[in-house]
């Protein structure tokens, strides 16, 4: 199974945020079972980044990312997600068009995030981390 992890799933790990922090770990953690195939984008990944070096530091930050990107897999944000998130008239958040097209264009099946709102127009599944959690993995 193909997962998109919006960026505040990142940034709930990244910062150790109770009371999510376990769920969203565990659903990083994916990445290492056959069966799931764990994506998020540059974008959320710079969101994530920004997030941590507040809280940490330059050197902390660039650790953690570093950890990020080796786990999961990263979709494509070019001129054709940008493109779509423009022309597609629901779409009235540019950021989180980006991110959907991103997933669409990496064959995801669903969107894991705590702002299943910010997604109003997805034709993709949306769940939060406990929910996907307990929907798929049990």
């Amino acid at each position: 199974m193909r997962i998109f992890l919006d960026a505040n799933i990142l940034v709930t790990v990244v910062q150790n945020e109770q009371p999510r922090f376990g769920a969203c770990a565990r659903l990083l953690s994916l990445a290492d079972k056959r069966g799931f195939q764990i994506y998020t984008s540059p974008l959320c990944l710079a969101i994530a980044f920004y997030f941590a070096e507040k809280k940490g530091g330059k050197k902390l930050a660039k650790r953690k990312l570093v950890l990020l990107a080796e786990k999961l897999k990263i979709t494509v944000m070019d001129g054709a997600s940008v493109g779509s998130a423009v022309q597609d008239k629901k779409v009235e958040d540019f950021e989180d068009g980006l991110q959907y097209y991103s997933a669409l264009r990496s064959k995801c099946e669903c969107i894991v995030t705590y702002d299943k709102g910010d997604f109003y127009f997805s034709e993709l599944e949306l769940l939060d981390a406990e929910e996907f959690l307990l929907k798929y993995v049990v």
